[in-house]
């Protein structure tokens, strides 16, 4: 990501990476043309930076939408037992859980 590169001095996560032969190579290509074993760290971290990035964009974008789209209350399917306070549907004529008769809503 280039903007990144430049906040951080111009540098290059692609290109860090450990030999596992030991032998010292000035970029990630040269080793893979020796044939070197590599471990590319580098582009792990790049890998992580883009998804970081990505992800605060989508962030950003649904958190918007929201703003645009408030969330509809669903409707009241139920009310509360006068004796034992526990829910129960509007047309009940009796408490599922103290047994009380209540007068339909």
């Amino acid at each position: 990501m280039p903007p990144i590169g430049l906040l951080l001095g111009k540098a290059d996560f692609s290109n860090l990476f450990i030999s596992l032969t030991g032998q010292p190579f000035p970029t990630v290509a040269a080793a893979k043309a020796a044939g070197a074993p590599t471990l590319n760290y580098g582009a792990f971290l790049q890998t992580i930076v883009d998804f970081l990035i990505v992800t605060f964009a989508i962030f950003l974008l649904i958190k918007q939408v929201n703003r645009m789209f408030p969330p509809v209350a669903a409707p009241v399917t139920t009310r509360p037992c006068p004796l034992c306070l526990s829910a129960i549907p509007l047309g009940a004529t009796r408490c599922a859980h103290c047994t009380s008769e209540v007068r339909p809503a």
